[in-house]
């Protein structure tokens, strides 16, 4: 299962983001050293002892849970509040099959929660600390955001320089002379959409006719590794028309080198994730 922690300061406290399976969670161990840091088990258990914790906790599963137990949680809710109830999140979890906790062994160990959850246990803790919490946490999403779309703007400009390349093989080996305008942009049209079927598996305008609500182009909605190939594949493409090479040729060629190096890079990206677990 592949895990990313990131670590975010609020009030002098290091509180763990924990990323699972494309669902982040926020340590309420660390939160709670803020409020005891010799025992801050102890806290998350004091919070599970609530009625109020219980119900918010039930509530969220019943949202977003599709095999919470119901049965289990109306136990736990008809008890919760008296002087003999004690509860602690494994016992939360493997009873009610909740999934908005869970529990994290070895080094940054401890009990984590999604997000909504753990900025109602921090609203327990202290008021102002939710509020620095939460900015810190968006401020994290923001970085996480900007570095993302850096990346993929490096990899747009990248495929738009070899798009130059790729025109140029076009103009010098593929339209004659004396065509019109509306002929050349025909021709390069139709090029753009050689690479637009090879890697997408459509055109332009079939793509456009299936998304008309959708800003921008088929190439604005590309992956990462889309843009890394496409790249690659107009390079080789220019490389193909210089020989002369027919454009059905080159389509297969294009498709199985798209096949070829999007599951080597879906590969390459599923063994970085796992060296990071």
């Amino acid at each position: 299962m592949s895990r990313k922690v990131n670590t975010i300061k609020v009030k002098q406290v290091d509180i763990n983001v924990l990323n699972e399976a494309e669902q982040e969670f926020i340590s309420l161990t660390d939160i709670a050293s803020f409020k005891n840091p010799k025992e801050p088990k102890d806290v998350v258990k004091n919070w599970l002892r609530n009625r109020g914790t219980i119900e918010f906790l039930g509530l969220w599963e019943k949202i977003n849970n599709p095999i919470f137990n119901g049965v289990e949680f109306d136990s736990f809710l008809f008890d919760a509040g008296s002087n003999s109830f004690t509860l602690s999140p494994s016992k939360w979890i493997e009873r009610t099959q909740a999934v908005g906790l869970i529990n994290k062994l070895g080094r940054g160990g401890g009990t984590y929660a999604q997000r909504d959850i753990a900025f109602e246990f921090a609203s327990w803790i202290s008021a102002e600390f939710k509020l620095y919490l939460i900015k810190e946490y968006q401020r994290l999403k923001e970085e996480e955001s900007n570095r993302y779309q850096l990346e993929w703007n490096f990899h747009r400009t990248l495929a738009k320089v070899n798009y130059h390349i790729h025109t140029d093989a076009i103009k010098e080996n593929l339209i004659p002379e004396k065509l019109s305008i509306q002929q050349v942009s025909f021709i390069y049209a139709n090029e753009a959409d050689v690479l637009n079927m090879a890697i997408f598996g459509k055109t332009a305008k079939q793509w456009r006719d299936e998304n008309p609500d959708t800003k921008g182009n088929i190439r604005d909605q590309a992956s990462l590794e889309q843009l890394v190939v496409l790249s690659n594949m107009e390079s080789l493409n220019a490389m193909l028309i210089h020989q002369g090479m027919e454009q059905p040729e080159r389509l297969t060629q294009l498709n199985q080198m798209a096949i070829t190096q999007i599951t080597s890079l879906l590969r390459h990206k599923d063994q970085t994730k796992k060296l990071n677990t």
